[in-house]
């Protein structure tokens, strides 16, 4: 029976190891529109750092960190950030393993301990927006959160900017809407019309998400003004 025992435990683990690397090979990756930006612009380098990129632009005063969305690759966040970054905010895509932001939501730190910026700022999509909150909490160094079609599980005590897509398929909006009063400080919330949840980055449609009336740009530009905005509201 113990023979039996041990040898069941360990077919388990074999399954439930299997299993999860079988799940996590299977993501949305960045297109074209993304990759083509990997060796950056004439305005903004991209520059690889130990846990993802730099966009690296004019400016030198401020920088988002940012984690992107569950099982999501990092770039294809690229044509989003690279806007940001070219209007003079540096941005940090974070590489997270498996693509996925809750195994290693300590990912700012090693950027806060290796740059020198004067103003930090954390930005998430979805799963990715959720772990951001969570590690807001563990330091004093981030002046504003920045939620894309996503919300915060605990209290936030900064400034936070939300902005999601009136199609958006894939957030829980009842859980957004009870995440809400957790926001402590000024809080401010975009919700572009026709947009959804895949089109803050560019990785083709997402399982469970609504139709977009819009154009991925549109939702992008959009966005980019607000980020910008909110930005220059807190620096």
């Amino acid at each position: 029976m113990r023979k039996a025992f041990k040898i069941g435990i360990i077919a388990f683990i074999i399954i439930f190891v299997g299993g999860f690397f079988v799940y996590a090979g299977i993501y949305y990756h960045a297109d074209e529109t993304a990759t083509d930006l990997m060796n950056g612009t004439e305005n903004v380098s991209v520059v690889k750092v130990s846990n993802g990129l730099l966009l690296d632009g004019y400016g030198n005063d401020t920088a988002i960190i940012f984690y992107p969305g569950a099982k999501v690759e990092y770039t294809s966040y690229l044509p989003l950030f690279m806007d940001v970054a070219s209007k003079g905010y540096d941005c940090y895509l974070v590489e997270m393993p498996f693509n996925l932001a809750f195994f290693n939501k300590n990912s700012a730190d090693e950027i806060l301990k290796n740059s020198s910026y004067n103003h930090y700022f954390i930005a998430g999509h979805s799963l990715g927006g959720a772990m951001a909150s969570i590690y807001v909490n563990s330091t004093d160094r981030m002046e504003g959160i920045i939620y894309l079609a996503s919300h915060s599980p605990n209290e936030i005590q900064i400034p936070a900017l939300s902005i999601y897509g009136s199609n958006d398929g894939v957030m829980n909006m009842e859980h957004y809407q009870e995440a809400k009063p957790l926001m402590k400080n000024n809080y401010t919330e975009l919700i572009i019309n026709g947009g959804n949840h895949a089109q803050f980055g560019n990785y083709g449609n997402q399982s469970g998400d609504g139709a977009a009336n819009i154009t991925a740009e549109s939702q992008q530009d959009q966005s980019v003004d607000a980020i910008i905005k909110f930005l220059e509201n807190y620096t």
